[in-house]
């Protein structure tokens, strides 16, 4: 299979679930699939900036860093068997964060919150993410980041204007500031200043990339292989106790529209086809200049591939599963990961794929089946 296509790795936000996102990268880079673009919000962002931030053959011992340093410190070890042993050594692990932080991530304000004046940052979150900073200038090059490949582009939010947008390294230099912007969810962490403007977290508006990449592709026409790695799932069953109506809560809010962005996708690349063909039967008499300048920024035969991938949470996980930092649950997001794409390449019907052009063609994998929901 030798189809030539942009890789482009979509990194949903998700705290501590996104060591599931280093473990699918790991994946994809041991089977020689490295990214032209990376495409991240929160979580997702600080590991677009790890990943983009390292030469290839650096990227994974960097990833592995700091999702040890991360989980530095926390409960190794279940104390009791069993589910209930489980259940209660995640939400332990979760207090200990609620309580002092997460090592390399944000610490808890001293003084605390409402002992600070009014209008000052320290005022606005209960939690300092210096210690972000220094992860983040230990462990990526910025330099390369803005100078190398891969293309990476970050997601926040405008605290005062409330209007979502994106900082693209092809547009502007890529700092430390625009990835912790883009991690700084209210009210625990603090909004990030940027050039004289207040950011937070994307995911108070959208928590997936996804649109701003194919929005991207309008303008381009490029083939695309989109690798869109999720950590909260919409679909999920009806919840049994008040704990399990916080995760399923959760889950609403911050999974992505993937499913419904992918339909308009579908039915756009459509249109872009069809016009790509009408205009060789089309009259250019009959239509003004700037009407067939319109038509063929529109027109486009490209084709893209979207993979998407969802982490499917565990029993014993609650709705503090996105500030549970324990090296055990690290460890098992990342294998998740790592699992999850290698149960994918090894599909015939993945092996098998040809180009199919004006399409959008969707791979589902779920490791319960053997062939996509396509």
């Amino acid at each position: 299979m030798n189809l030539k296509e942009k890789n482009v790795l979509i990194l949903q936000g998700g705290g501590a679930l996104g060591a599931y996102q280093a473990g699918a990268y790991s994946a994809l880079h041991e089977a020689g699939y490295e990214m032209d673009w990376l495409s991240g919000i929160s979580i997702g962002a600080i590991n677009s900036a790890l990943i983009a931030g390292n030469p290839p053959e650096k990227r994974i011992e960097k990833l592995k860093a700091f999702w040890t340093k991360v989980s530095a410190g926390k409960f190794s070890q279940p104390l009791l068997p069993g589910h209930i042993g489980r259940l209660l050594f995640n939400e332990s692990s979760a207090a200990e964060v609620l309580a002092f932080g997460a090592n390399g991530l944000f610490r808890p304000r001293i003084p605390p919150v409402f002992y600070n004046p009014l209008g000052f940052q320290d005022a606005l979150s209960y939690y300092d993410t210096a210690p972000l900073r220094d992860t983040l200038l230990e462990l990526v090059d910025f330099e390369r980041l803005n100078h190398g490949e891969p293309r990476i582009s970050v997601g926040a939010v405008n605290v005062t204007s409330g209007n979502f947008l994106y900082f693209d390294s092809d547009i502007q230099p890529i700092v430390p500031e625009h990835i912790m912007a883009s991690a700084a969810l209210p009210d625990g962490l603090p909004p990030i200043e940027i050039d004289g403007e207040w950011y937070w977290d994307a995911s108070l508006v959208s928590n997936t990339p996804l649109q701003y990449v194919i929005d991207h592709n309008t303008k381009v026409c490029e083939d695309l292989l989109l690798f869109q790695v999720d950590l909260f799932s919409a679909e999920g069953s009806m919840p049994k106790n008040i704990m399990e109506v916080g995760r399923r809560m959760k889950d609403i809010q911050h999974s992505s529209q993937t499913r419904t962005i992918t339909d308009i996708v579908r039915d756009t690349q459509k249109i872009r086809g069809l016009i790509n063909r009408l205009l060789d039967h089309i009259p250019t008499e009959s239509l003004t200049e700037e009407e067939i300048a319109l038509l063929g920024k529109w027109s486009c035969d490209s084709a893209i591939t979207l993979v998407h991938l969802i982490y499917r949470q565990k029993n014993h996980e609650l709705a503090s599963k996105d500030y549970e930092f324990s090296r055990l649950s690290v460890e098992e997001h990342w294998q998740a990961g790592v699992q999850d794409i290698e149960h994918m390449l090894s599909q015939k019907t993945w092996l098998d794929r040809k180009r199919t052009k004006e399409e959008v063609t969707v791979f589902d994998f779920n490791e319960m089946h053997d062939s996509p929901l396509v």
